[in-house]
């Protein structure tokens, strides 16, 4: 699973992505809070009517809004891509500070600091709890693996491990060392006493022998020549 640095479009469309993702994103959520307030706040009678005029009047302002706010900060973010040359939750979370520090730019020094150590502080969260929901999904997809291969019975072929996952190499050490003393042995003990003779098979003529081909033999032709 994609981090949610690397899961992002590139930095030239990212600004153009978060921009409208942005202006959705807050003429949604502004339409339904202007229509429960419209609606709340109109007459008897009349609240459909004041509902649909309070999300006309107000929902393209909330998400112009969103969106300003969206395009500073990927703005931001891509600029300290540039400058660090690397993806990582430190560009998010100073695109973040410098955003709301920028928005906040009319209001004086003091409400400039005071909106860029929230907005540190909010990417800082959102950053954090990405990081920690991967790492959550991760562990539960590894344990999942782990917990199949466990209860998996062997297939033909496979040994007991799963196809498509990286297979355990079989240690070779142990065959090398048998081997080995096997040689010394016939080595040390071979000069007293003789070898034997492996049994070989004996051959009847009920006895079906594999051929080394596995060509078919050639279909015999009864045309008359």
């Amino acid at each position: 699973m994609g981090t949610p640095e690397t899961s992002r479009e590139p930095c030239p469309d990212r600004i153009l992505d978060d921009v409208g993702g942005a202006f959705a994103m807050g003429a949604v959520g502004g339409s339904a809070f202007h229509f429960i307030k419209g609606v709340y706040n109109s007459p008897a009678g009349a609240r459909l009517v004041g509902g649909s005029q309070a999300i006309r009047l107000n929902a393209p302002r909330v998400g112009g809004g969103f969106a300003v706010w969206g395009g500073l900060f990927s703005t931001f973010d891509c600029t300290m891509v540039y400058l660090r040359q690397k993806e990582d939750p430190w560009n998010s979370i100073v695109a973040g500070a410098a955003t709301g520090g920028f928005l906040s730019m009319r209001q004086g020094l003091r409400a400039t600091a005071r909106s860029a150590a929230f907005g540190g502080v909010l990417l800082a969260l959102i950053e954090g709890a990405g990081i920690m929901l991967n790492k959550m999904v991760s562990r539960q997809q590894q344990m999942m693996v782990d917990e199949a291969q466990a209860n998996m019975p062997a297939i033909p072929g496979y040994m007991g491990q799963i196809p498509g996952l990286p297979q355990a190499q079989p240690d070779s050490s142990s065959g090398s060392s048998s081997s080995s003393s096997t040689d010394s042995g016939s080595g040390w003990l071979g000069g007293w006493w003789p070898k034997k003779k492996e049994s070989e098979p004996t051959s009847s003529g009920s006895e079906t022998k594999i051929l080394e081909s596995f060509d078919a033999p050639p279909v015999p032709s009864f045309e008359y020549k």
